[in-house]
């Protein structure tokens, strides 16, 4: 401090003490210049200061309030005047004296007052203005300046600034910003007050779960931070330079107001700095360096205009593309092999395609890891279907495993397209055990990233599939024990347990005799409990699954319901009404099978079908077995009388054991030479199997097999031989009633006297007398018999069975060969053994091969006639 500043602040300091007289102020500069120190102050010596001053002081609050303000202005010297004030407050001598000083002071200026408002109270009268009109006059400047608090100081300021750099730089203008700079508030990046409220309509955020509370908080802040008021958080209009203050819901959860308290002083200097670089980036404030040149620019630029290329090649492309989720991650995976070359562009893609997975992989990894689809926005590969598992046993083509859940192609991700049906399988895998009540987590689960080495995620999904294939595998296996109930449904719908079909056709014979809507079910369901008691079937533990099931169709139209599926026919056979003949309860009968979940994905209504496609075949073929075999226990008692027409009763003989011959080989070979074999190869494959789908390829492939070797899929095969069985059951008809119309085993009966009578075992005149009866009876029954044959043309009719029985019975082991010869059908050729086992029809079957290859063969050409 030089020696003038020092005159002029005691001078100064003299006249605010009123000290007059004395020594005069040369004495107090020449101790000052004599006694004056270097001191520097630092930030505790100026703490130390002010507390001492404020503790000193009777209003703390003030000085303190005033301290700060001073500081917040820089001002200069402030911590060594307040170190000079501490100072102060420990000489007693000095503060009695500057306390003496500003009473008096204080009583001079009320004197001056009371004077003053006496002198100017007098000539009132020669005022220009009164003092009423001051008054008003004072209010209404009042009303303009709080009207225009806000705008006002800044156009003011900035006019005075402008007006001193003009006077002071007269050939030299300050350029000024055009006014709409200061007219538009939304072109400032800070708060708008008083902005019209938005039309969203808001939710009470004290109604929302504590995680929505904190998602709708979050957005609020991150446009809070770019002085954007939000939903739940709004900004308060400015009182003078104070800092900006926020209004936060009260509503909201006390946990997430506390952090977000916390916050909010960022926005709060944000809006301050936005404020100061708005106000002071006008040209009124002061020169700018215009450091930034064009060069500069294009220098500082250049690095960023390759990465906003691609970025905008990448925009553009999933624009265009119409991209989301697995379709977006293949784009990007694709372009950041494409930039191979460019490890800046690679790099850059790589980045955003690791970012732009990590939502994907997280749906995927609960997908394998746990069988749960969380994809609200339908990103994923994986699309999930509103599909019942019940339905499973009601709907006839219902296709719950392989439509519940689907792969959309489109949301494939590029990397993932190999391993997407190992994907699928693994959530269904675990889904299923889900829903059958227990929770699974795959104990090798680790976070999938993306990489540029596909092998590293691979090794995890394939993980993820060993698990969850052997979870199901063992799942249905050992506790819901699956091979035990396909071994149960052989028993019956394979007609495995002979003894139990014995007893079940005895008791139910009578009853399937009926018309269908004449059949009692509850009847047949008591008859079949008493067969299952009563058989060896007694011991099986799943016999109680079993029900009775009277089908609408015949078999032949449950058969083409089976074979049409998925064909254009499958719609109109389903549809169509049942055959419009009365079905007999043999003709309608079929057993069904109550599976519950999860056997069911196994076990289904198709596999049950065709189940119950081969049981009604050879159910019926045993139906027939049984009619031809009651015909030759009638045959037998009829064998002892001696008819005089023999021929024709010896042909129906024949016929009968040639009809019993062919059924029962067709059953033979349908028992032991298709469904035993393939069954023996389902049990093997299904201890081999290593998943679900495995299990099912092998069942669905063992039912397949049986179905086409039983001649079961070929409507052609079916045809003939559905025509042998209808030959067949009509033979048995008219020998039964031909039977029946002899009345031998009545007659036999009342005249036979073996069974003795009351008196005792019958005598020697009563024996003799017993065969003279006989004889005559077996004359008049031959005459009997020998003319019902000549009347009825019994000997026609049955000549007429033979001859449709052969024509049928050829022509199905014709086209069985055809077929073991040009479709491979190899097993088929074991029922032309079995039939054929002597050559009998060895020699037809040739004639009819060679006039089937005459009439294939072209014509040979016409020899030329020679013209005169």
């Amino acid at each position: 401090m030089n020696e003038f500043r020092i005159h002029h602040d005691v001078n100064e300091l003299l006249s605010l003490l009123r000290v007059h007289g004395g020594e005069g102020a040369e004495v107090y500069i020449d101790l000052l210049q004599k006694n004056r120190t270097p001191y520097v102050t630092t930030s505790v010596s100026a703490h130390s200061a002010k507390v001492k001053i404020a503790e000193f002081s009777r209003t703390p609050e003030d000085f303190l309030k005033k301290y700060d303000e001073l500081k917040s202005k820089n001002t200069r010297h402030l911590d060594s005047l307040v170190y000079l004030l501490s100072k102060l407050t420990e000489d007693k001598e000095t503060l009695q004296y500057l306390q003496q000083n500003a009473k008096e002071r204080a009583e001079l200026t009320a004197n001056m007052a009371a004077g003053s408002s006496t002198t100017f109270s007098i000539p009132s009268s020669t005022s220009k203005i009164s003092l009423q009109e001051l008054e008003e006059l004072r209010k209404q400047l009042g009303t303009v300046t709080a009207n225009s608090s806000a705008q006002q100081p800044l156009e003011l300021t900035r006019k005075m600034l402008r007006d001193k750099q003009n006077k002071k730089n007269s050939g030299q203008p300050v350029p000024v910003f055009p006014s709409w700079v200061y007219e538009r508030p939304a072109l400032i990046g800070d708060f708008l007050i008083g902005t019209a409220l938005s039309t969203d309509v808001t939710v009470p955020i004290g109604t929302l779960p504590l995680a929505s509370q904190e998602s709708m908080i979050v957005e609020d802040l991150l446009y809070v931070l770019i002085g954007v008021d939000g939903r739940y958080i709004t900004a308060q209009p400015l009182v003078g330079r104070q800092n900006r203050a926020f209004l936060v819901d009260p509503n909201l959860d006390l946990s997430i107001k506390e952090l977000v308290t916390r916050i909010l002083p960022v926005a709060a200097s944000y809006s301050a700095v936005t404020r100061f670089i708005e106000e002071k980036s006008s040209f009124e404030y002061g020169q700018r360096q215009g450091l930034l040149s064009l060069q500069k620019l294009w220098f500082y630029i250049q690095p960023t205009m390759r990465t906003l290329e691609i970025l905008s090649s990448l925009a553009t492309s999933v624009d265009k593309g119409e991209c989301m989720g697995g379709s977006t991650l293949s784009l990007l995976h694709d372009k950041t092999f494409n930039y191979t070359g460019d490890s800046q562009a690679q790099e850059l893609c790589l980045y955003l395609t690791k970012a732009a997975s990590v939502p994907y992989f997280e749906i995927l990894e609960k997908w394998i890891y746990r069988g749960i689809i969380n994809d609200p926005y339908s990103e994923f590969m994986v699309e999930e279907h509103e599909l019942q598992k019940e339905k499973i046993q009601e709907d006839y083509n219902d296709k719950y495993w392989d439509q519940r859940y689907t792969v959309v192609q489109q949301q494939i991700p590029s990397f993932l397209q190999k391993m997407a049906d190992k994907i699928l399988s693994t959530g269904k895998y675990l889904n299923v055990v889900r829903e059958c009540g227990r929770d699974v987590t795959c104990p090798v689960a680790k976070e999938v990233i993306y990489t540029l080495k596909e092998r590293a995620y691979v090794e995890q999904i394939e993980k993820a599939y060993n698990y969850a294939s052997k979870v199901l595998l063992d799942f249905l296996m050992e506790e819901k024990e699956l091979v035990a109930h396909l071994r149960s449904i052989k028993h019956y719908f394979l007609m495995d347990q002979g003894d139990f079909f014995v007893h079940f056709m005895d008791l139910t014979e009578e009853e399937l005799k009926k018309p269908v809507d004449d059949i009692i079910t509850t009847r047949l369901e008591a008859l079949l409990e008493l067969a299952l008691r009563m058989s060896t079937a007694n011991t099986d533990p799943f016999k109680d699954d079993l029900k009775i099931d009277l089908m609408p169709h015949d078999l032949i139209t449950q058969l083409l319901r089976v074979l049409a599926i998925e064909t254009k026919q499958e719609k109109a056979i389903i549809g169509a009404d049942p055959t419009e003949l009365t079905l007999s309860g043999l003709e309608a009968f079929s057993f069904d099978y109550i599976v519950k979940w999860p056997l069911s994905l196994i076990i289904n209504r198709k596999a049950l079908t065709r189940y119950q496609m081969l049981f009604r075949h050879m159910f019926y073929c045993k139906h027939v077995e049984r009619q031809l075999c009651n015909v030759w226990i009638s045959n037998k008692t009829a064998k002892q009388f001696s008819l005089h027409s023999a021929k024709w009763f010896a042909g129906a003989f024949t016929l009968r054991q040639r009809m019993l011959n062919f059924v029962q080989n067709i059953q033979y070979y349908m028992m032991f030479e298709v469904m035993e074999p393939t069954w023996h190869i389902l049990e093997k494959n299904l201890k081999l199997a290593s998943n679900i789908d495995d299990v099912l390829s092998h069942h669905t492939s063992f039912l397949d097999n049986c179905l086409k070797d039983c001649m079961l899929t070929n409507p052609e095969l079916l045809k003939i031989f559905s025509k042998l069985m209808s030959v067949c059951v009509m033979f048995t008809n008219c020998m039964q009633r031909f039977t029946q119309s002899m009345k031998l085993d009545s007659e036999m009966d009342r005249l036979s006297l073996e069974h003795g009578t009351m008196l005792g075992p019958p005598t020697e005149e009563e024996r003799a007398e017993e065969t003279a009866k006989k004889k005559l009876t077996n004359k008049l029954l031959a005459e009997h018999a020998d003319n019902l044959h000549l009347t009825s043309g019994f000997e026609a009719t049955i000549n007429k069975f033979d001859t449709n029985f052969s024509t049928h019975l050829l022509d199905l082991l014709d086209r069985l060969s055809v077929y073991s010869t040009n479709d491979c059908e190899h097993s088929m050729l074991n029922i032309i053994y079995r039939l054929d086992f002597n050559g009998f029809y060895t020699e037809r079957l040739e004639h009819m091969s060679a006039e089937r290859s005459q009439r294939a063969a072209p014509p040979p050409p016409r020899a030329a006639v020679p013209t005169p």
